[in-house]
Parts: structure tokens; sequence; C-alpha cells
């Protein structure tokens, strides 16, 4: 009820305990029949009652229709207000993306920090400006010539294209560290790197807790590529297909408890990739992977929970070393793999409670290649 309302409503009140304290007149004598009585005068009393309540509810009235008007510009108002705020994003978004398409290395690089600051401020499309700079990391670093598979361009424009794929690289994982903000945090949202070159880049930390990761044909060759210390929890993500054929690729502290992990058909073939990690309560899967030169190296991993399969694995080549692994509760089988020329190193675990499993009677009959604890000791009840 507005102030106006209740000072009238006081007035009124007010007034009429005041003429009820006003004595009643004698009444007069009746006229003559003969004489006209005329009008009959109201009562004052009457007269203001009927003025002040006829301005009161005209008050009233006035206060609600201006309120109703009040609300109707407000909501028109702000209206307007998200019109001009999605026109001005739209416009972000096509500067951006503009910048990442620019031939200059330096507009480049503006535009992922352009891309990624809008997709900060811009939650309904995030995940639009989070596939874009993924999609940039997809395109070759030339572009590619009349027969379509040979690239073309100047070996500088190549090394400068490269450091912006790494500047997107570092913007997206810090988006997905623990002590993002969560209104910022980029966790759960789907990140496609298919078939993706990477040569370098550093996902050190991130936590792939949501969402779909694919590295499906994705390639890793040549420099370093970290994921040391990332966390896999709850997330699916994928590496099938994926190549690592150079340079080195680190999984070291790395945790897997949750979601889904695969390198299905993946090939490990001159490169060295380390997997010292955690594996508790997440599917891992390197299901016909192939690894036929470098070095894959699970030394002073954990399995201690979930599944680690290497079913249908081909080894023959490379070195993959599980010395100071810890088998305490993964299921870790190596069913149908095939070693041929390849070496798998398990001779001094650090803990034997839970051993891989291998076809019947290949751990008391290892075939060549498979190195296994001497004497072998009993898994624990």
């Amino acid at each position: 009820m507005s102030s106006t309302y209740r000072a009238n409503m006081t007035i009124l009140t007010s007034l009429l305990e005041y003429v009820s304290l006003v004595s009643t007149p004698t009444p007069s004598v009746s006229p003559p029949l003969n004489e006209s009585t005329g009008s009959v005068s109201s009562p004052l009393w009457a007269i203001l009652v009927v003025g002040l309540g006829g301005g009161l509810l005209g008050g009233t009235g006035v206060y609600f229709g201006a309120r109703r008007s009040s609300r109707s510009l407000r909501e028109s108002a702000e209206k307007s207000l998200e019109h001009e705020r999605i026109r001005l994003l739209n416009e972000r978004f096509s500067t951006a993306a503009g910048l990442l398409g620019h031939d200059k290395a330096a507009c480049r690089l503006a535009g992922v920090h352009a891309m990624a600051g809008l997709a900060d401020d811009w939650a309904e499309r995030r995940q639009t400006c989070i596939g874009v700079l993924c999609a940039y990391l997809r395109m070759p670093y030339y572009p590619l010539g009349p027969d379509g598979g040979t690239p073309v361009g100047d070996p500088a424009d190549g090394q400068a294209n490269r450091e912006v794929r790494l500047t997107v690289i570092r913007t997206i994982r810090d988006h997905l560290l623990r002590d993002t903000p969560p209104e910022t945090s980029w966790c759960g949202y789907d990140l496609d790197f298919t078939g993706a070159t990477f040569d370098g880049g550093d996902f050190s930390f991130a936590h792939f807790s949501g969402g779909k990761v694919s590295f499906n044909g994705a390639t890793f060759s040549g420099s370093e590529v970290s994921f040391r210390g990332a966390t896999f929890s709850g997330s699916e993500v994928g590496f099938t297909g994926a190549t690592f054929s150079g340079g080195k690729v680190g999984f070291t502290s790395a945790t897997f408890s949750g979601g889904e992990v695969s390198f299905r058909r993946a090939t490990f073939s001159g490169s060295e990739v380390s997997f010292r990690g955690f594996f508790s309560g997440s599917e891992v899967s390197f299901y016909k992977a192939t690894f036929s030169a470098g070095e894959l190296s699970f030394i002073g991993a954990t399995f201690s929970g979930g599944e680690v399969s290497f079913n249908d694995a081909v080894f023959s080549g490379s070195e993959v070393s599980f010395n100071g692994a810890v088998f305490s509760g993964s299921e870790v089988p190596f069913h149908s793999a095939q070693l041929c020329g390849g070496v798998v190193d398990m001779r001094d675990p650090a803990d034997w409670s839970r051993p891989p499993s291998f076809d019947d009677n290949l751990l008391t009959t290892p075939r060549a290649g498979l190195l296994l604890p001497d004497p072998l000791p009993k898994p624990k009840p």
C-alpha cells in the first residue's frame, strides 16, 4: 500500500472523528403545508466523506495505473538491453573469428585471446567458442597444394603458426585447472581434437572431468606433449587410432579415476610414452593397440581399481616396462596379446597382490618377450 494512500486514510479518519464531536442542531418546526420545503442541504460530514473518498479512489487508481505502466516500461527496457547485449556479443564473435583467420600470426594470437575472453563472458555460447579454438588445432599448418595432399607455404609461417597452436593449447589447459573459477571453467564441455597434429603442448594438471574429449586419430610427433598430473575422472576421453610417432608424451602422475579412456588401435612407433600414473576406477583400453617401436613406460604406475586392458594388443619391436608398478586391485588383462619381437617387462613389480591376467599357462610358461618376476610371487587372496 502506497504512502499517499495511507496519508489520505489518516486525514479521513481524523475528519470523521472531528465531525462526530459536533453537536446535532435542534430540529426546526416544520413549515406550513402551503409552503414549499425546498431542497434539503446535505450534512457537512457527508460531503467530506464523499469528496475525500472519491479522491482516495481516484488516487489509488492513478497509483496502480502508474505501477503497471512502470513495470511495462521496465520489461521493455530489459528486453532492449538483452537484445543489445546479444548484438554486441555476436559482433565480438565475428571479430574474434576474423582474427583467427588472419594471415598474420600476431592477429591470430589476438584472435585466440579474444575468443577465449568471449567464451568466459558468454556462457550460452561457450561451447561454440571452445569449438572454434579446437577447430583451429585441427587445421593443417599450411594450405594444401593443388594435389590436395602436399602442404605449401613458407617454413617461417609454419613456426609462427606453431606458436599460435601452442597458445591455443595453453589457453584451453588454463581453463581446465582445479583453481579455475567455476564461472569461467571449461570442465564438462566437449573438446574435439580429432585428427589434430600435436608437435608440442602442455595439458599438465588439466581436469578432464566431464563431457567428451577426442584425440581420436591425432598425431603426436616432435616435441614433448605433457599430460603430467592430469586427472581423467568422469569424462569420455578417446585416443582411438592415435599415432605416437616421435617426441615424448608424458602421463606422469596422471590420475585415471573414472570415466573411460580409450587407446584402442593406437600406434606407438618411435616415441617415448610414460604412464607413471594412478589407475583407480576408470576403464582404460589399449585394445588392439600396436607397440612397434619406441618405449612405453608404466614404471611406478598404480593399478588399484577399474580395468586397464591390453587385450589383442600387438608388441612387435617396442619395450613396455611395468617395473615398480603396483598391481593391487585393477584388472589388467593381456588376453590374446601378441608378443612378436617386443618386450613386456614385469620382472620387478612393487606389488603383485592382483597380477595381470594372461592366457592359460602363460604365467607358468611365459613366451619369449614376456619377462616375469623370478621367482613368481604368489597373488594375495
